[in-house]
């Protein structure tokens, strides 16, 4: 009986920790939000605060930057028409642009965070995007059928997830066989002061959860999932593409 009460006990306290990573990634990235120029700035190289950081941190110039976008960007190829799954879409200031280019596609923008998915409804307004939805909701639990997207992009995301395990297993799921997965994700083992900046101040402020993948380590992981894999690193961030 102790035994029992001590395993619910185990579970209560890996429930709450879950709940209480989710919160402080959610409680993260509204702050984010609210800063979307410095966020949108060092995702495109924009604007001088965010070239400093893109430099200092992920050791990018524009050549880098434009190098593993235009990578994780591969499965919203020119002429794609079916259905695709963008999770988490952030700011949108990377993908809504190239979305304007498809407009015979069915394109659905997942977002944990609120303030995130305002940001992108704005911009898309703004660049007259009128064939994407924007969806609320966690991509470890994903309300869509089986096999419903033709292609997923995933820029950067899954290094933030808390449970990855059900994340890169919610995104198989929900492709359909002979779709294409990319996308970009952190990996350790690339560019050291990355990995300080990710340990030191990331991981602490709640953008980033670990456990991180090494290269290896991903190709592992997706080897498991995907019959054909591939899997590209820029610096710490490495670009994979995936058929299911």
């Amino acid at each position: 009986m102790i035994e029992y009460i001590l395993i619910l006990m185990r579970k209560d306290v890996t429930m709450d920790e879950e709940l209480r990573r989710y919160e402080k990634i959610r409680g993260a990235y509204h702050s984010v939000g609210r800063l979307a120029n410095l966020y949108d700035g060092m995702m495109t190289y924009s604007t001088w605060s965010g070239k400093f950081v893109s430099r200092l941190v992920w050791g990018l110039d524009r050549n880098g930057v434009s190098r593993y976008v235009g990578l994780a960007l591969r499965a919203a190829h020119e002429g794609f028409e079916g259905k695709l799954l963008e999770v988490p879409v952030g700011t949108g200031c990377l993908s809504l642009p190239v979305y304007a280019e498809l407009p015979n596609a069915d394109i659905t923008c997942l977002d944990y965070s609120p303030a995130m998915l305002a940001a992108a409804r704005a911009r898309a307004d703004a660049i007259g995007v009128h064939n994407v939805a924007f969806v609320e909701g966690d991509i470890g639990q994903l309300t869509f059928e089986d096999n419903f997207f033709d292609a997923a992009v995933s820029i950067n995301g899954f290094h933030a997830f808390p449970d990855k395990e059900a994340a890169w297993s919610e995104l198989h799921r929900v492709l359909r066989p002979g779709g294409r997965l990319t996308g970009s994700v952190f990996v350790l083992g690339g560019n050291p002061r990355t990995e300080f900046v990710v340990k030191h101040l990331y991981t602490r402020m709640g953008f980033f959860t670990p456990p991180y993948d090494t290269k290896e380590g991903l190709i592992e992981r997706l080897k498991k999932l995907y019959r054909e894999v591939e899997v590209e690193c820029v610096e710490s961030l490495a670009c994979f593409s995936c058929i299911k």
